[in-house]
């Protein structure tokens, strides 16, 4: 690889914390901000990359603060290394601090976006894809009590998307009438994805999932705790609603064992879990191979970091599910450029060197930051 002597010169990490327009509950808790830190990384040629992560305490163990101190590590070290060698990056990083895959996201992502840029080429483009399918987003139901859940299923069909996000987790009976109401409130016909975020047992799971499928339930998202994903193959067995792996599914040595366990019928990939594109990349060629299909999501993150979401999408054919749907929920958008959402929930990647994606330079000056 050519790299002209290009180096990373220099790096600010900043702390973007955004209201959301109401809270948003899953079985693991409420969240009423997005917490997120900004990378951008200067080369010595002026190519600017921008990379952000959403770091979630409950699922990655990490949080805005966190990362922004695990941030400036992971600076320091790649400080005058060549950013187009990725993978020398992802290994440097690797050995700097384990884990900490959100943080790590955010800087694989503005890498990627310098590569991409270097190359004269759409993010998409660099890494082997092609911008010749339609993505669409669905839109989260969050959890909550059943008429609550049922009139915002109603406000999204009415709003014009054609796939209906809901989370679920509580009891069997709970469940099922928050399911039940949904159904009655926007029919039959609109496809509706379930996610319990690890709130079911394997004891309970099998039970509720049967409970569920009379719904027209495409997926169910990690129905139970990610440390219990031996348990997953049962589940799966006696499940009529197929299994998608999120929570225990990380990075390529998770979707490995998960295939190998005969566990899911489909993995969530988010780039916040798989430390970034490098990773997630892996994930979906062990899909491929297995012929599975992959869903990917994120988890609060702004456009920039579902518009690298995006152009991932775009690589792959059994990228088949998008769940790019936390950005409109936001009380304000900070990004310039990037993907664009239509009334039905298609979403459109720039078409542009690099991600296509930058934060407002106003935005920026407003946060706390720090420069390494």
């Amino acid at each position: 690889m050519s790299d002209n002597g290009l180096l990373i010169e220099t790096i600010k990490i900043y702390q973007s914390n955004i209201q959301l327009k109401e809270p948003f509950i899953i079985s693991l808790g409420l969240l009423t901000h997005a917490e997120n830190v900004i990378v951008i990384v200067k080369t010595n040629k002026g190519i600017i990359g921008t990379g952000e992560c959403s770091p979630f305490k409950t699922i990655n163990g990490e949080s805005m603060e966190t990362g922004f101190v695990v941030g400036q590590y992971l600076a320091k070290g790649l400080k005058g290394q060549n950013p187009l060698d990725i993978e020398a990056c992802t290994k440097l990083m690797d050995r700097i601090i384990y884990a900490n895959n959100s943080i790590k996201s955010a800087f694989d992502m503005a890498l990627y976006d310098i590569a991409a840029q270097h190359a004269n080429l759409p993010l998409y483009a660099f890494l082997g894809g092609n911008n010749s399918k339609i993505l669409v987003t669905d839109y989260t139901v969050s959890f909550d009590n059943p008429l609550k859940m049922a009139a915002d299923a109603a406000k999204i069909k009415a709003n014009g998307f054609q796939i209906v996000k809901v989370k679920l987790g509580g009891s069997k009976e709970a469940d099922v009438e928050r399911i039940n109401i949904i159904r009655e409130a926007i029919g039959m016909e609109l496809p509706l994805r379930i996610d319990a975020n690890q709130g079911w047992t394997a004891a309970t799971a099998p039970d509720i999932l049967q409970a569920l499928a009379p719904y027209n339930i495409q997926h169910c998202e990690e129905p139970i705790p990610r440390w219990d994903f031996m348990q997953l193959p049962a589940i799966r067995k006696q499940s009529p609603v197929k299994i998608m792996a999120d929570e225990s599914c990380c990075d390529e040595h998770d979707a490995q064992r998960l295939v190998d366990l005969q566990a899911c019928d489909s993995l969530n990939v988010k780039l916040g879990k798989s430390a970034g594109i490098f990773r997630a990349k892996k994930i979906i060629e062990i899909a491929r191979q297995q012929k599975m299909i992959v869903q990917i999501g994120g988890f609060l993150e702004s456009r920039l970091a579902f518009t690298a979401a995006a152009h991932l999408a775009l690589t792959s054919d059994v990228v088949v599910h998008c769940d790019f749907d936390t950005p409109l929920m936001f009380m304000k958008d900070p990004v310039i450029g990037g993907i664009n959402y239509n009334a039905t929930g298609e979403v459109s990647v720039p078409e542009i060197p690099g991600l296509g994606a930058s934060f407002d330079e106003n935005y920026l000056q407003q946060l706390k930051k720090i420069v390494v």
